[in-house]
């Protein structure tokens, strides 16, 4: 009997509402998943791998590379993309929702009253920062033990872990998912059984059959369509839409990776200031959630809370219609035998990759001293020896890190 495809609505499991319980979990992770999309990866594998069980390991370290490969906010569309499986397009419209809202709210308010006192303290900050540590240490031994199984599979991680280190810029992640995909089609004989079509899926259960195209339809339209759009009418909310849609849509890497991209759309077209541009990206730094919702504060600053909100819609607008777009034909294309046997060692890539970022930048910003690495081993000794949930990990070390860090 094949296993569950990833895209196979879990309605066996414990549960499950009319949306699976999509929008609760994503908002709790939402308030509390600091660190980084590197640190959201361990967050979302804890939750819904480990602690709800809404798919396999295999299954999500698919998405995982997936998501390294589309343009666009790499944990984020993650989250959509178990959304989606899990609910259709209502679950990935609620998985963004949840996990977004937070930090998009408090980045909005803060745009819309630049310097409006609003501070989080450095000893917090400094917990956080080793809570992520945790967090992402135990993501990287848990998805070792299943998807680096075999000498080969091993070699492929370390190979690519010690390559992106080495040569550190923004292509490198893509690359060497190549080459790993290369390397199993080439290598690998025994991938494993593919994840299989399930019948609701055929019969169009999770979304109708013209959905993934009219997504992609829509994302290249917007593309073509916001540019040219703002030069036939040159309003300053059009022109600043535009720029955050194709921020969203061209970059790779997610995260930091598009601070540049925001920083030409509004401080070089003179909406925002460079001090409040700097002042803003540390706030963003400083709450859960993703960093593309620094677009809410950039939009929110430049034109009031309305426009804050829509920034932040046209962030990730592409992002999200490429995940539909794509994973609405995932479950067709994965069960092939050499699409496995190319995943095999792209899952393995992907535990290289993370343990790269565990080392640089998690490691690095968030182990400054004695302390912070005592405090690292023990919030990882609750993850893993004694299944704390990371929601309550991530609140005792900031607790801890006000108290012992400040």
């Amino acid at each position: 009997m094949p296993a569950p495809s990833p895209l196979e609505p879990s309605s066996g499991c414990p549960g499950v509402g009319p949306h699976g319980g999509v929008g609760r979990a994503f908002l709790r992770l939402g308030l509390t998943s600091f660190g980084g999309p590197v640190a959201h990866l361990g967050y979302f594998r804890t939750e819904f791998v480990v602690r709800r069980r809404w798919l396999a390991e295999p299954h999500y370290a698919d998405l995982v590379a997936l998501a390294q490969f589309l343009p666009g906010p790499a944990s984020s569309q993650v989250g959509m993309g178990i959304g989606l499986q899990r609910a259709g397009i209502p679950g990935s419209l609620r998985a963004w929702l949840g996990f977004t809202a937070p930090s998009a709210v408090l980045l909005i308010g803060a745009g819309s009253a630049v310097g409006g006192g609003l501070a989080v303290p450095a000893g917090v900050i400094a917990g956080l920062k080793v809570a992520a540590v945790a967090v992402v240490a135990q993501a990287v031994v848990a998805m070792a033990g299943s998807l680096c199984v075999g000498w080969l599979r091993a070699l492929v991680a370390v190979a690519v872990g010690v390559g992106v280190l080495a040569v550190p810029t923004v292509w490198m992640p893509s690359l060497v998912l190549i080459v790993a995909a290369v390397v199993g089609l080439l290598l690998v004989r025994d991938a494993g059984a593919g994840p299989g079509v399930s019948d609701e899926a055929e019969r169009g259960r999770v979304m109708p059959h013209w959905v993934p195209g009219a997504a992609l339809a829509v994302f290249v339209a917007l593309l073509l369509g916001l540019p040219l759009m703002a030069r036939i009418w040159p309003v300053e909310w059009l022109v600043l839409l535009a720029g955050f849609y194709r921020a969203g849509a061209l970059v790779f890497g997610g995260g930091h990776v598009v601070l540049p991209m925001l920083e030409e759309v509004v401080v070089g077209s003179g909406a925002v200031s460079e001090a409040d541009f700097l002042a803003g990206y540390g706030l963003a730094n400083a709450v859960p959630g993703p960093l593309f919702t620094f677009a809410g504060y950039l939009g929110a600053a430049a034109g009031g809370p309305i426009l804050g909100v829509a920034a932040v819609v046209a962030i990730f607008l592409p992002g999200y219609l490429l995940v539909v777009g794509v994973l609405g034909h995932w479950h067709r294309i994965a069960g092939h035998v050499r699409v496995r046997r190319a995943l095999a060692t792209v899952n393995a890539a992907v535990v290289g990759l993370l343990g790269a970022a565990l080392y640089d930048p998690v490691w690095t910003s968030g182990i400054n001293g004695w302390a912070d690495l005592v405090l690292a081993a023990s919030a990882f000794v609750a993850l893993m020896g004694f299944r704390a949930p990371p929601h309550v990990v991530v609140v005792a070390c900031a607790g801890l890190g006000w108290v012992f860090l400040g």
